[in-house]
């Protein structure tokens, strides 16, 4: 546990120099969570400018108040630096915590001032204690010195503590949740835990179907010396030791039956927001594989309501998070709430099995992402295409009960094809360009980033819009475009990120949101379009991070092409509501809209002929 902030007795980190001069000391505090140095200043009254050996950032420290009596929080301007890195450092007054590193980093060891731990934990009040900031520097630092030598990648200091966090809380505590944002590497910092564990017996991988040939490649790539057995159902034949089993989530929910008898050393659930409903067959068959231990991972360990969270932790610590029941009234209420005090609490407590890290906390390096939201003018076609559709709704009736939802649904579907192009209701495509005015805005866009010599991925919810796409880059541009979609099987979607990844790939790539949007890395490119808009901004968000990520040179931008005056202005919005724990869930504003009365969904259905 770490000290009270509030209570830790002493002066600073180093006492006033007697001349009235000001002489700054160069300090170093140990970041556990990226297994780095934040290197800052301090005059021995209060924090100076970040010395000047790099690219200056924030991060929150434990520092001395004004008046030398205690200790506080604040934001102090550093700059980070990985440990080989500080042996070298040229700063011209190194104090005690600089010193004691550098003795850490070279096999030695010494106590710790408080400068050289000063990091509040998870809870805000607390101090990082000496001996844990000098166990996780211990056991990190034998971690990459055993990586470096397994596996066939060069690690990220951050991603060499996701190594040893999993292997330090899977010995702990039976499991683990890895809930790093997407982009940086999850995978990779998976297969470093596998390898270690490959001669005590099998492990198996769960992952959505369109990931597992990515997870063969990369297992392939990274560890060749383990071995990976594709399963898609049937009799499963036990696995030796050193075997990596692959599946996909639909196979576990068909098949489940056939893992029992199993058992497995690891097993990984990747992409584990697929399991945040407890109740369902997938979720059910998941818990009920025999493991020593239990990995999720997810870049979204939250969408819609705090109890998914729960769900994914009492998959892997189901000893630790047993009562959904405690839980709800504990942290789900209270912070839904808005009670700080129990986020405070929820935070302390999943510390021990959750690691959640931001691009902006461990990946400085990454490029900026520019997001540009577009408002598209629909056509002449399109609206009188657009009202006709309402008003047939409208006079079909939206039902009650459980159909309504179906009809609703079925209206919006209609209606958002009319935005994407009005042929896609009526079957008229002989011409498509200048009749929509999405697509026209999709056509100069494209041109302008082919003039670049920028690939562009365009992301759409539906299998004909992206159809429509392949064929109007065709006849505007004279490209054979690649369409990812769900009807492609696991060869095929491989060769196709393949081939778009190489140095002379297709300038364009067009992808469904739903089989495109997790799990791919596609760096190449540095242009996202998202043609349509979906409920959930978490989702496009995902889709948009397979470009931003680890690997990308350049900076992102990311464009969304909204419909003026239509529905999709009203998903616009919905997004822009959105909250760190409540954003719009898959199909929950299809359910918000269905609720309404017919006057209030019509009004938001309605074309906004005042705009």
């Amino acid at each position: 546990m770490g000290t009270a902030v509030e209570t830790v007795p002493g002066p600073g980190p180093n006492p006033p120099p007697a001349a009235t001069k000001t002489v700054l000391s160069s300090e170093a505090t140990y970041l556990p969570g990226r297994h780095m140095f934040a290197l800052w200043t301090w005059s021995g009254r209060g924090v100076g400018a970040a010395p000047p050996v790099g690219d200056v950032e924030t991060v929150a420290l434990v520092v001395p108040t004004s008046d030398l009596g205690g200790f506080e929080v604040a934001d102090v301007p550093c700059v980070l630096i990985e440990p080989d890195a500080l042996l070298d450092a040229p700063l011209d007054r190194p104090g005690r915590s600089v010193e004691v590193w550098r003795t850490w980093i070279t096999g030695g060891e010494a106590p710790l001032p408080i400068a050289a731990h000063a990091v509040p934990d998870a809870t805000g009040v607390a101090v990082m204690s000496a001996e844990h900031a000098a166990a996780v520097f211990r056991h990190t630092a034998s971690t990459a010195s055993e990586l470096a030598a397994t596996l066939n990648a060069r690690l990220r200091p951050y991603q060499v503590r996701g190594v040893s966090w999993l292997r330090e809380t899977v010995a702990a505590h039976g499991g683990a949740v890895l809930a790093d944002e997407m982009g940086l590497g999850k995978t990779l910092q998976t297969i470093g835990h596998l390898v270690p564990q490959a001669e005590s017996g099998p492990q198996l991988v769960v992952c959505p179907t369109t990931l597992v040939g990515n997870w063969a490649h990369e297992i392939a790539r990274f560890a060749p010396d383990l071995r990976t057995i594709v399963w898609r159902g049937g009799p499963l034949e036990p696995a030796d030791p050193g075997t990596v089993v692959l599946t996909g989530y639909p196979t576990l929910r068909l098949h489940g039956p056939a893992m029992t008898g199993h058992h497995w050393v690891t097993a990984v659930f990747d992409e584990a927001q697929v399991l945040k409903n407890p109740r369902t067959q997938i979720s059910k068959a998941a818990r009920s594989i025999a493991a020593n231990a239990r990995i999720a991972l997810t870049g979204t360990p939250v969408e819609n309501r705090l109890e998914e969270l729960w769900a994914l932790l009492n998959l892997v610590a189901p000893h630790l998070f047993g009562h959904r029941t405690q839980f709800r009234r504990r942290f789900a209420r209270p912070v839904a709430e808005g009670s700080t005090a129990a986020a405070a609490r929820l935070r302390g407590v999943i510390e021990p099995v959750v690691l959640m890290r931001k691009k902006a906390q461990v990946a400085g390096s990454l490029p900026a992402k520019i997001h540009a939201d577009l408002i598209c003018d629909l056509t002449e076609e399109q609206k009188h295409l657009y009202d006709r559709l309402l008003e047939q709704a409208v006079d079909d009736g939206f039902g009650s009960g459980v159909q309504r939802q179906g009809r609703v649904l079925a209206a919006l579907t209609a209606l958002k094809q009319a935005c994407n192009h009005p042929g896609l209701i009526t079957g008229d495509l002989d011409e498509t360009a200048g009749r929509s005015g999405k697509l026209d805005l999709c056509t100069d866009i494209v041109a302008d980033n082919l003039d670049a010599g920028s690939p562009t991925l365009i992301f759409t919810q539906y299998r004909r819009t992206g159809e429509l796409l392949v064929r109007h880059c065709a006849e505007q541009f004279g490209l054979t475009v690649p369409f990812f979609h769900g009807g492609l099987n696991q060869e095929q979607r491989a060769d196709m990120v393949r081939r778009f990844q190489a140095h002379d790939g297709p300038e364009v790539l067009v992808l469904s949101l739903k089989a495109g949007g997790t799990g791919l890395t596609l760096t190449r490119a540095a242009d996202v379009i998202h043609f349509d808009r979906w409920w959930n901004p978490a989702v496009e968000a995902q889709a948009s991070d397979r470009v931003h990520r680890i690997g990308q040179t350049r900076t992102v931008t990311v464009t969304t092409l909204t419909s003026a005056t239509t529905v999709e202005e009203h998903i616009a919005a919905m997004h822009a509501r959105k909250s760190a724990l409540s954003d719009v869930a898959d199909m929950s504003g299809v359910a918000e809209l269905a609720r309404m009365d017919d006057d209030r969904l019509i009004a938001i259905l309605r074309r906004k002929r005042d705009n």
